[in-house]
């Protein structure tokens, strides 16, 4: 009976170590997997960034929706559609046209200009440098972030990846018939994510920012077509021709890229 005892423990013990490692190697296996996963989508996004810093000319047309929660918890959506004219180091052309707001914001290197056509106002600014630099002095000086502006800058992936604490490579998607890769990425204060073309024009095709420390987890969608580089892309002047009986605002009342009509603004003390 001693000996039954014993060959039984023996066995158990066998079997508890052989389930010990069987542990142990799942969770290796999940962590170098995760690893992989981590550093497959960095190298995606590094070389989507790449392409996009060696195109000197390119030129897209874009449809937003810009997520709005209200102090009732209602989300509702501003819906516009546009298009981007950029030749680096420092020309841009921007339209936007929804509901609500019908934009044109150019910047020449020197000045940059944008036209309100519903309010029939303008505003002209001067701001030397490129574009990577008017889009921080807009963002730092008049606190005004042009949506998406991440993806004109001449490194997107140093622009966004320093804040990054999570990453994610979730496979393959479609975004208007075309095949994309598809990241997701966590900072302290926001959720984004991207779909980004296969083959040998990585483009964004589609970006994604979540506020998930809003209420209702309020999003910013840009979807992007037509994406043309070099010779192909759309041509154009960098000029903005301002009716002659529109008004001249101040860089202070600089009117916002997304304006929000009344009916969509928070209640006072929301």
């Amino acid at each position: 009976m001693r000996n039954i005892t014993w060959t039984f423990l023996r066995q158990k013990s066998s079997m508890l170590k052989a389930v010990r490692f069987l542990v142990i190697a799942v969770i290796a296996a999940n962590a170098s997997y995760a690893f992989a996963d981590e550093a497959d989508a960095k190298r995606l996004f590094k070389a989507m960034s790449d392409y996009l810093a060696a195109q000197k000319v390119i030129s897209f047309d874009y449809d937003t929706t810009l997520q709005i929660v209200t102090d009732e918890n209602q989300k509702l959506g501003l819906a516009s559609s546009g298009s981007v004219r950029l030749h680096r180091p420092d020309k841009l052309y921007v339209t936007r046209h929804g509901g609500f707001a019908n934009v044109v914001m150019v910047f020449d290197g020197k000045t940059l200009s944008l036209l309100g056509k519903n309010a029939n106002a303008f505003v002209k600014i001067k701001i030397s440098g490129t574009i990577d630099q008017m889009v921080d002095e807009l963002r730092d000086k008049y606190h005004r972030p042009v949506p998406a502006a991440d993806l004109l800058m001449s490194n997107v992936y140093d622009q966004l990846m320093p804040e990054v604490i999570n990453v994610k490579d979730l496979g393959s998607g479609v975004i208007h018939g075309i095949e994309c890769d598809h990241l997701a990425f966590r900072t302290k204060e926001v959720d984004w994510e991207i779909w980004i073309a296969h083959g040998e024009q990585p483009y964004p095709c589609r970006y994604v920012i979540t506020s998930p420390k809003v209420s209702g987890g309020p999003q910013y969608i840009i979807d992007i077509r037509d994406w043309k580089t070099g010779a192909e892309a759309a041509s154009g002047d960098f000029t903005l021709s301002i009716p002659t009986d529109a008004k001249e605002l101040k860089a202070d009342d600089l009117p916002r890229i997304d304006e929000l009509p009344d009916i969509f603004q928070l209640k006072k003390g929301a």
